[in-house]
C-alpha cells in the first residue's frame, strides 16, 4: 500500500479580530510567542492568548481609521535556529497582507519570541513599523552573527521590557535597539521597572503605550510626549525610557 505523503504545513491568518472596516488602511500582524526549538504544531488557543487582549484593544483603538488586527498562526513552536520559522512565517504573513488588502502599511507586533520575529522580519517592503514587546534573544556569543538590525532601517521601532524578566534578558534587548539606533533614528525602548516577562502588572500602561505607538506610526496620530521624547532622546536615554505608572491616563499631552 503506497504511503500518503506528509502534507506539507503552512501558516496562517486568523480571523479578523472584530469587525472587519469596509475600507482597510492599516494592518497590525500580531505574532504570539514561542520556543527557542520545536518542530510540533502551535496549540491555537495557549499560543495567542499572549496578544490577543492587546489585539481587542488596538481593534477598539482603530477602528474608525480602518484597521484591521490579525494573529498569525505560525507553522511549528519553534525558532529553530538558522531556518527562523518564525520570522519566515511573518514575512509570508506580510505578503498575505499585501495580497488581501493591498498597499496599506503594517505593524508587526510580537511578544517574546514573536518580538525577535517582529525585528527579523521588520524589513518587509509593507512594513512600516515594529513592536517588540519582551522579545527573547539570542545569548551574544562572539561565533556566532549578532542579531540583524539593518532591516529595520526606515521603520519605527519600539521595545517594551520588564526589568525582572527572567525569561528574557532585559540587557540583551538593550544592546540591540542601541546598535539599531545607530543605523535608525525611530528607535526606542521602555523599561517596565519590577515587571517581569508577561508584563502583567503594568498591563493598562504597557497596552496605552502600544496603541499610541502603533496609531502614530500606522496613521500618523500625535505620539504621547514620552514617546516623542524616546524617539529623539539620544542613547542611552531613549532607550531606557520609564514607562510611568498611569500611562494611557495622566501623560497624555
Amino acid at each position: 500500500m503506497a504511503q500518503q505523503a506528509t502534507p506539507v504545513r503552512t501558516a496562517r491568518l486568523g480571523r479578523a479580530l472584530g469587525t472587519e472596516p469596509t475600507a482597510v488602511s492599516g494592518v497590525v500582524l500580531l505574532l504570539p510567542g514561542g520556543e527557542e526549538t520545536s518542530a510540533r504544531r502551535p496549540s491555537p488557543m495557549l499560543a495567542t492568548a499572549s496578544v490577543r487582549a492587546l489585539g481587542r484593544r488596538l481593534t477598539r483603538a482603530g477602528r474608525d481609521d480602518g484597521l484591521v488586527v490579525h494573529v498569525v498562526h505560525y507553522r511549528f513552536r519553534g525558532w529553530n535556529g538558522t531556518q527562523a520559522d518564525q520570522a519566515r512565517d511573518a514575512s509570508w504573513a506580510a505578503d498575505e497582507v499585501v495580497r488581501r488588502y493591498g498597499d496599506v502599511p503594517v505593524c508587526l507586533a510580537g511578544m517574546d519570541m514573536g518580538g525577535r520575529a517582529a525585528l527579523h522580519s521588520g524589513g518587509h517592503t509593507a512594513v512600516n513599523s515594529v513592536l517588540a514587546l519582551s522579545p527573547w534573544l539570542p545569548e551574544e556569543d562572539v561565533a556566532a552573527p549578532p542579531e540583524p538590525v539593518k532591516q529595520l532601517v526606515g521603520r519605527r521601532v519600539l521595545i517594551v521590557h520588564g526589568t525582572n524578566d527572567e525569561r528574557t534578558d532585559p540587557e540583551l534587548s538593550f544592546r540591540l535597539a542601541s546598535r539599531a539606533k545607530k543605523a535608525n533614528r525611530d528607535v526606542c525602548r521602555f523599561e517596565v521597572h519590577s515587571d517581569g516577562h508577561a508584563l502583567h502588572a503594568f498591563r493598562d500602561e504597557v497596552h496605552a503605550l502600544a496603541e499610541d505607538f502603533v496609531m502614530g506610526a500606522l496613521f500618523g496620530r500625535a505620539f504621547a510626549r514620552p514617546v516623542e521624547d524616546a524617539l529623539a532622546a539620544p542613547p542611552p536615554l531613549g532607550l531606557r525610557m520609564p514607562l510611568a505608572s498611569g500611562f494611557g491616563r495622566s501623560l497624555r499631552r
